[in-house]
């Protein structure tokens, strides 16, 4: 974790595989050591912490273990998001910082399910209405970074009831559909985003937005900034 934080270090959220049970392909499956942590609300100031509270955003650190549980590479629990006021759920963003991750989203029904791969210095912004898993395929840890709304409490359960996401990823890359999903359609692929109007772009890390009060607006008004998301919703399928 220091390598990539150089702020006060809270104590970390660490996941355990019992925890994880309810989404696991395999969910007898056995792990003797947690399966990532979760390190929240970090400032490298007091003004930073300020500033983000009252823009009501959080700057958040993951770090997910390189593993096989059963066949399957270890990932996060998985979950969506709330509405906000003006009834549009709301997003949120990811910033790779080590390793290489790939991004599992999918619409509540599950109609569109997309996986973007990401490695150091790639955003992927995810749109409203999509929950959302991050699995690491590599060998060394997966550190990402997030900003996302204070205004809402993330909702793990639609995919705890589902026994996790549309598709299990599978030690080697495929990806097995999960039979509680028959109608969910084959997997799209996506890059990871750039939108420069609002400092989403390569070489301005995540936490640098701090003091840049345009580039974290639509963490909490989404509806102002739909079209920010089009990479993943376009045409096809309405943002939700």
């Amino acid at each position: 974790m220091e390598r990539y934080w150089d702020g006060p270090v809270p104590e970390a959220q660490a996941r355990t595989i019992d925890e994880m049970r309810d989404v696991l392909a395999d969910p007898g499956c056995t792990f003797d050591q947690p399966l990532y942590f979760m390190y929240r609300d970090l400032a490298r100031s007091d003004d930073d912490r300020r500033w983000l509270h009252e823009h009501h955003v959080r700057y958040d650190i993951t770090v997910i273990s390189p593993g096989i549980l059963c066949g399957e590479y270890i990932k996060t629990k998985g979950h969506y998001h709330t509405r906000n006021p003006a009834g549009v759920f709301y997003p949120e963003i990811y910033e790779v910082l080590a390793g290489s991750g790939h991004f599992l989203l999918q619409t509540r029904d599950a109609d569109d399910v997309v996986i973007i791969t990401g490695s150091a210095g790639d955003k992927i912004l995810i749109p409203p209405g999509y929950g959302h898993v991050t699995i690491n395929p590599g060998s060394e840890d997966l550190v990402m970074a997030n900003l996302v709304s204070t205004e809402f409490s993330s909702n793990y359960g639609p995919f705890a009831e589902m026994q996790g996401a549309a598709y299990y990823e599978m030690e080697g890359g495929a990806l097995v559909k999960n039979p509680r999903y028959p109608d969910a359609p084959p997997v799209r692929h996506c890059d990871p985003v750039e939108v420069p109007e609002v400092g989403i772009e390569r070489g301005v890390r995540l936490y640098d937005l701090i003091g840049r009060p345009r580039s974290v607006a639509y963490l909490n008004h989404p509806e102002e900034f739909m079209e920010i998301f089009a990479y993943i919703t376009d045409s096809r399928l309405p943002a939700r």
